[in-house]
């Protein structure tokens, strides 16, 4: 069995060194050139569905697709598995689905023992704000009709889907209805004003023009509202989160402001920063060491708070 201990030491030898350097370019190289406003979405798209073949799925992991409150949906089911994370990918609102983030999802299952569902939501700027917030509402309140029990329930996402789990939590809360365990983001996008990004060159992913263009096609006129900058929200009683971020990336001050905002409203919040490490690296799960490492954290995380079930968040209930 891989211990802690193996896993710090597979950081530390040249072969990692060298592989995340490999990434690195190869991001700069085939990634950040197409996800640019000069690059119709349609292409994107299809390019990032391309790239996506080159992360590793969790070997053997066993998935089917559902459909959840009409929206199609990919199911990740680890043998015995008896609790549940819904779970929001990331692609700027505008591109992503469940393939582009097969990769984590399907280690992330493994390392939780979670069943994973990834909803197929509606993207922009065929859809704005807030039908993917209505997406994910949707399916999770399916989840909660089939008996889902919100003790044995979390929320996680990653860029623009970890801004989408934030806004999904404050729609909840509008519904009365109960809300998860715990809260798992990774590098989430919760401003979309953009007036806040961290001052660095070294995002090999993201750039400020491809924000602007999706905020744009998401957000449209009002980008500030708590719909689509959920930092903007409510943020009082949330449940326990979890936050990863790279130390590399344009969106790392979106983590510590959410971070903050969660305290000054009372809540619980730990911020992972992984340094030397670009947005997303997660997606990288099963190549990256660093990768594995920071879902295995993440993981122990949900299942910590899986096993407190009388945490308040479980016990709300529906009017």
């Amino acid at each position: 069995m891989t211990t802690l201990t193996d896993a710090l030491r597979r950081r530390r030898r040249p072969d990692q060194r060298l592989l995340a350097a490999t990434l690195r370019r190869a991001l700069q190289l085939l990634f950040k050139p197409v996800a640019h406003p000069r690059v119709g979405i349609a292409a994107q798209r299809r390019w990032q569905e391309a790239l996506a073949r080159t992360n590793p799925g969790a070997s053997g992991m066993p998935h089917h697709n559902m459909e959840a409150g009409g929206v199609r949906c990919r199911v990740y089911q680890p043998e015995g598995a008896d609790t549940t994370v819904l779970y929001l990918h990331g692609g700027a609102y505008i591109t992503g689905s469940p393939s582009t983030h097969h990769g984590l999802t399907s280690h992330l299952a493994r390392h939780s023992q979670a069943r994973v569902v990834v909803p197929d939501y509606r993207l922009a700027p065929e859809h704005p704000c807030p039908a993917a917030i209505e997406d994910a509402v949707a399916v999770y309140q399916t989840l909660l009709d089939q008996g889902t029990d919100t003790a044995r329930l979390a929320l996680a996402g990653d860029s623009a889907g970890g801004g989408l789990a934030v806004a999904t939590l404050l729609a909840l809360k509008q519904a009365r209805l109960p809300l998860p365990a715990s809260l798992f983001l990774i590098s989430p996008w919760v401003d979309l004003t953009l007036t806040r990004l961290f001052d660095t060159d070294r995002d090999v992913m993201l750039s400020q023009a491809w924000l602007a263009d999706a905020a744009r096609a998401y957000g449209g006129d009002h980008p500030e509202r708590p719909q689509c900058s959920p930092i903007n929200g409510d943020l009082a009683g949330l449940p326990p989160v979890l936050i990863q971020a790279g130390a590399d990336e344009i969106l790392l001050n979106d983590s510590h402001r959410l971070a903050r905002a969660v305290r000054d409203a009372g809540g619980q919040v730990r911020v992972q920063v992984h340094p030397q490490r670009w947005h997303d690296f997660q997606l990288h799960a099963g190549l990256l060491a660093d990768a594995d490492l920071a879902l295995r954290g993440g993981a122990g995380f949900l299942r910590h708070h899986f096993r407190q079930s009388d945490h308040p968040a479980a016990e709300q209930t529906r009017p």
